[in-house]
């Protein structure tokens, strides 16, 4: 009895003794999660038939965003959120403008675009070959007739300077493109980013150059003495750069293809396609790159229908960028309101700006390939 005892007395004792103890803390999430639209506000971008632009290549006044605004990136620069964001006229160009935004939700735009098709070095891979004698749109196939700049990303490097993967798009064939600024107002274009022979006449798109977060900039950073760019829009590939200007793909030198780092998955929201959302951010836990999937005509994930596109995460070797360690099984936003259902393209919330603003984070989202939302976070860096 009495060792029984002392052992019960021991036991409490012990007990007494960790109340006071905290537990070890749950293990830190690789995910960025909690996003909640601002339906009070969303869309908070929409088209807009009134503002004018002088075209280049049309040698006209054009009402440069009246059909469609979407798809847009985000930096944060001088304390306030600069949105970019695709805008298409009548005739299907695409051009990229800007809006400006003190609290990250309330945004004033730029009166013309800052980044456009030009009679420039771009020329034949952003201007639509049909369209060079015509005027007004065609009657017969406004879509048949798209072009222009595309889905722009922006990342910062150490300097200060700013760097844009975009789409150039002449009608036929998606290519992904690059262009710098120092003051996100003056633009210089560098060319295709795939510049070899084999590759230059590839359909690409959708670069995610690899980042970190300094305060609220976002910075490219070096793995393994290189900057690196996931990029594609079925799989997804890798490329590699020494001073973010010239990029290589990673290629099997054996087979002479690109090397697929991530696929579309059978049965779930991702099983048509992937695609990059914003920049990819390397944290303690890896690197995270928020992507954009649809599922396929013959399989409607939970529910949703065909060709829905909705946003997930993916999680990448901090050390080995084309080595995938984690995904999420289900996605963290789809079409729900009116606007993300119905538009240019049907049941679309295509991710692709994120800024951490004020202490939160800010998903900026095209809804149905027409309209502009966000979402915030409130969980903090990673």
């Amino acid at each position: 009895m009495f060792k029984i005892q002392g052992l019960v007395f021991f036991l409490l004792s012990i007990a007494v003794l960790c109340l006071g103890c905290q537990s070890d803390p749950s293990p830190k999430r690789w995910d960025l999660s909690g996003f909640v639209k601002v339906d009070s506000l969303n869309p908070i971008l929409s088209p807009d038939s009134n503002p004018m632009f002088n075209c280049p290549l049309r040698m006209e006044n054009v009402s440069w965003e009246e059909r469609n605004v979407l798809n847009p990136s985000a930096v944060v620069k001088d304390g306030k959120v600069h949105l970019f964001y695709r805008a298409q006229d009548a005739m299907g160009t695409s051009r990229i403008g800007l809006a400006i935004s003190e609290d990250g939700l309330n945004f004033k735009k730029h009166p013309t675009p800052v980044f456009y098709p030009d009679r420039d070095s771009m020329f034949d891979y952003e201007w639509n070959y049909r369209k060079r004698e015509m005027k007004g749109p065609p009657e017969d196939c406004k879509s048949c007739y798209f072009d222009g700049v595309e889905d722009p990303r922006i990342i910062e490097d150490e300097s200060g300077t700013f760097w844009m993967t975009y789409t150039a798009y002449d009608g036929d064939k998606a290519r992904l493109s690059l262009a710098s600024s120092k003051d996100l107002m003056t633009w210089t274009k560098h060319g295709l980013v795939l510049k070899e022979d084999q590759y230059k006449n590839l359909w690409s798109k959708s670069g995610a150059i690899i980042g970190q977060l300094k305060n609220e900039r976002i910075v490219a950073t070096r793995i393994a003495g290189s900057y690196w760019m996931y990029f594609g829009d079925t799989d997804l590939f890798l490329a590699r750069s020494d001073d973010l200007l010239n990029w290589h793909p990673a290629t099997d030198e054996e087979k002479g293809e690109l090397i697929r780092v991530m696929h579309p998955r059978k049965g779930y929201f991702d099983s048509r396609l992937v695609e990059p959302g914003p920049f990819a951010l390397k944290t303690e836990k890896g690197i995270l790159l928020i992507y954009n999937g649809s599922n396929a005509a013959n399989y409607q994930y939970d529910g949703y229908p065909k060709y829905t596109y909705a946003a997930g995460q993916a999680l990448f070797d901090s050390e080995e960028p084309f080595k995938m360690i984690n995904r999420t099984s289900q996605d963290f936003l789809h079409p729900e309101k009116d606007y993300e259902k119905v538009g240019e393209v049907n049941e679309v919330c295509f991710v692709e700006g994120l800024v951490f603003f004020k202490g939160k984070w800010f998903l900026y989202y095209g809804t149905g390939d027409s309209k502009i939302a966000v979402a915030i976070s409130n969980q903090g860096p990673l």
